[in-house]
């Protein structure tokens, strides 16, 4: 079946929208206007609901192509208002910053966080070996419960690297003015973090030649899922 079916505008100019929304801090508004300069007239609303139906299923296909994450998942959570409600965004790094898994839960407690964690296992496939979390004492509960084997460490300051990786997403619900809803909330940050993963090429670890050439490789893989 043909994804862009029905669609007046030709898939690489979706994929493009859908990937400038996604990949930077930028509004459907903004990507409207970087469109025009090209000389591409769309309205922002027609990019937003782009956003909507294609970056879910762009998702997917990444992570099913994903190769996998390491063996040491950092974990945290967060608070989120949502129309003056309060939610917690549970997160899970590996070693290498990839993001395992993010979900927008109501709660804190031990069962938000064995729902946490069973996410976790069918994300990446298998339990990792190692888990790093504050000392929340919901993450105590999954562990004796779900990953018994698995190491758990609470040591102050470990766990840094999940803490830090909430700063991206920070940054874009602060450009979209606070998310509107649990679901439209959901919606974009699994988005955001398979795409954020693509593209996570550790650019100040490599040389210039490397990152270009696994930049290139990002863009093939792109152009592949969005085919």
């Amino acid at each position: 079946m043909n994804t862009y079916k029905r669609h007046r505008f030709p898939p690489d100019i979706i994929s493009y929208a859908v990937w400038l929304y996604h990949r930077f801090n930028l509004s459907c508004r903004d990507v409207e206007d970087l469109l025009a300069e090209r000389g591409i007239t769309v309205s922002g609303e027609a990019i937003r609901l782009w956003c909507i139906k294609f970056g879910a299923r762009y998702a997917r296909r990444l992570k099913r192509r994903h190769r996998g994450y390491g063996d040491t998942f950092y974990i945290d959570e967060v608070f989120v208002k949502i129309n003056d409600t309060q939610h917690y965004l549970w997160r899970a790094v590996d070693q290498d910053g990839e993001v395992v898994d993010v979900y927008l839960q109501a709660r804190r407690d031990g069962e938000a966080a064995k729902r946490f964690f069973k996410r976790l296992i069918r994300s990446s496939g298998s339990e990792p070996r190692k888990i790093v979390t504050d000392k929340l004492r919901s993450y105590g509960v999954a562990h004796r419960e779900l990953m018994p084997d698995v190491i758990h460490s609470t040591e102050q300051y470990a766990n840094n690297r999940a803490e830090q990786s909430h700063e991206s997403t920070r940054v874009r619900e602060r450009g979209m003015r606070r998310f509107k809803s649990p679901k439209q909330a959901q919606r974009f940050l699994s988005t955001h973090a398979a795409v954020y993963n693509l593209f996570n090429l550790g650019r100040h670890l490599v040389r210039a030649e490397h990152y270009r050439s696994l930049r290139m490789s990002a863009f093939k893989e792109w152009n592949a899922v969005a085919a």
